[in-house]
């Protein structure tokens, strides 16, 4: 939570469908097509997250990893001295691609929304020049934070504490819309309402005590 659940995935993931020119004799699709990545997206956590437990966890216990040159090194020894290398460094590459283009997109949709300035892949930079120079600052600005030298470690440590801070406010807003907002035949109701809302409770609830126990 914070780190894989983001809040801001659900502005991306609407933006994307609405770029799509999706309507609702697409959603079984776009359910299909949302719970496949949920799934693999989760798995390629939980596979990190045992990898690194069955590898730093056994040998480095309690060892303070402070920059990305230090996880590598305490990594990549377990898989070869190359082969670890080239692995992790490919991971650390394709992370960083993804995270890249999936965050400067939704930026540059989310204000084409609130400024109402054109905002899709689909138009030309000459239709749509604001949503091109938006996406291309936000990429360039973080190509500068990269190479400034600060510690990546530390500030990707405090973005997904602040992601599971803001998660709570997103998913609240999400839920209550879906209950209010959409069109009656797509609203939660019943049971199923229920059931999200609790699963909406429980990661809010986990998101914030993620969010405040680094300080405890």
């Amino acid at each position: 939570i914070g780190a894989v659940i983001m809040p801001w995935m659900v502005f991306y993931h609407q933006s994307a469908v609405v770029d799509k020119g999706m309507t609702t004799k697409d959603l079984r699709a776009a359910r299909r097509d949302t719970a496949m990545g949920a799934v693999i997206t989760q798995l390629i956590m939980i596979a990190i997250l045992v990898t690194v437990a069955a590898t730093i966890g056994v040998y480095h216990p309690g060892e303070s990893l402070n920059t990305v040159q230090q996880i590598a090194d305490a990594l990549t020894p377990f898989l070869g001295k190359t082969v670890g290398t080239i692995l992790f460094a490919l991971g650390m590459v394709g992370a960083s691609l993804v995270a890249a283009i999936v965050v400067s997109l939704a930026t540059a949709w989310g204000l084409g929304e609130v400024s109402g300035y054109q905002r899709s892949l689909e138009h030309q930079p000459r239709k749509a020049p604001w949503f091109y120079v938006t996406y291309t600052a936000m990429l360039i600005i973080g190509g500068v934070v990269v190479v400034s030298g600060v510690n990546l470690v530390n500030l990707s440590v405090a973005v997904q504490v602040m992601n599971a801070a803001l998660l709570p406010i997103v998913l609240g807003f999400l839920y209550l819309l879906a209950l209010k907002a959409l069109p009656k035949p797509y609203r939660l109701h019943g049971g199923y309402s229920v059931v999200v809302g609790m699963v909406v409770a429980i990661t809010s609830i986990l998101g914030m005590y993620a969010a405040v126990s680094p300080f405890f």
